[in-house]
């Protein structure tokens, strides 16, 4: 932790002074405009009185010896490990949780840590970064930029609020060790799919057609039942306006222009933004999920010590810089 600290301060006194403050200004005067809603795909609420999961009927996934009924993929306490093969020993805290509120680690973030586009994906961050995290969320440092509620953050909040010390650190170290693949195809395009929200992210419509995708970055389950049946191995796709990959290049290297020069997210995150030191790697993470942390720092919902850094950076960007830079940082090999 003392590492943790002393790369954050270094950070923080590197970034511009006057950018600070002028994050810290906006998020006083709650600038809620800058939250597009698009960016926090809600699911619809579920009736009142929904008939109970089935627990009798096995499902599978191709490629996997495994099964699982529509209960067992509903419990928070056990986490669907549809490829047992392709990481390591899950710890209890990763693999069933404690009773009554700390959830299966593996459940949303999934058994090898690679995550979906709502949570993080944690396989590969480096554990004292996870931890510092942690402790954000139980403190309130660490909130998120929608000021509505938003359940694939209030339940990390209510994890991080109620977990032993002990399962944190060995949740964090296992997922330190895993490695991420590939989640994430970016497609650049002036028109998308029509769409509609279920699960927290953007599914086709079944009746087809497109529409404008404008300024917006849109990222897709293209097999709903897979994504809920929570398979390791889908790709997602976003969709990201055209060029923004190429600006978004512009950015990490340093910038191209007098609005964006010196954010270089290559800077602290590493050559082709896989991480350095305790700065958390980038690549081929998912761009909702990295767009929405953007908006967090730009708003100040996000501090602590490893946010005040990028609540200057971020400061500086306006929402089209965000999904370039989240636009290219996805599209990079993990």
């Amino acid at each position: 932790m003392t590492r943790l600290r002393a790369w954050s301060q270094g950070v923080v006194r590197a970034a511009c002074m006057s950018a600070l403050l002028q994050a810290c200004a906006m998020a006083a005067a709650g600038n809620s405009d800058l939250v597009p809603a698009w960016a926090f795909p809600i699911s619809p609420a579920s009736p009142a009185n929904p008939p109970p999961p089935d627990a009798r009927t096995p499902r599978h996934l191709p490629g996997s010896h495994a099964q699982y009924t529509q209960a067992q993929l509903a419990d928070l306490f056990s986490a669907p490990d549809w490829h047992p093969d392709s990481h390591g020993p899950m710890p209890p805290a990763v693999a069933n949780g404690h009773k009554p509120d700390v959830y299966a680690c593996g459940f949303c973030h999934l058994p090898g840590g690679q995550g979906r586009p709502e949570n993080a994906a944690l396989a590969g961050l480096p554990a004292p970064y996870i931890l510092a995290q942690l402790a954000d969320y139980a403190s309130g440092a660490r909130r998120g930029a929608w000021p509505g509620p938003y359940k694939p953050r209030d339940l990390m909040i209510n994890v991080a609020q109620h977990v032993a010390s002990a399962d944190a650190a060995a949740a964090a170290d296992y997922f330190s060790r895993q490695r991420l693949p590939q989640r994430v195809r970016v497609l650049e395009r002036a028109r998308v799919p029509r769409s509609h929200v279920a699960a927290w992210l953007y599914v086709a419509d079944a009746a087809g057609g497109d529409e404008p995708l404008g300024e917006r970055l849109l990222e897709f389950a293209p097999d709903l039942a897979r994504h809920e049946m929570r398979d390791e191995r889908m790709l997602y796709v976003a969709y990201v306006p055209v060029g923004s990959i190429a600006r978004g290049r512009a950015l990490a290297h340093g910038g191209s222009t007098a609005a964006d020069r010196g954010v270089a997210c290559e800077t602290c995150h590493g050559p082709a933004l896989r991480g350095l030191g305790l700065a958390p790697p980038l690549a081929g993470r998912s761009p909702s999920y990295l767009l929405r942390q953007l908006l967090a720092f730009k708003m100040g919902t996000r501090k602590g010590n490893t946010g005040l850094p990028m609540q200057a950076i971020a400061a500086e960007l306006e929402l089209p810089a965000m999904i370039d830079a989240a636009a290219y940082a996805a599209s990079l090999p993990p």
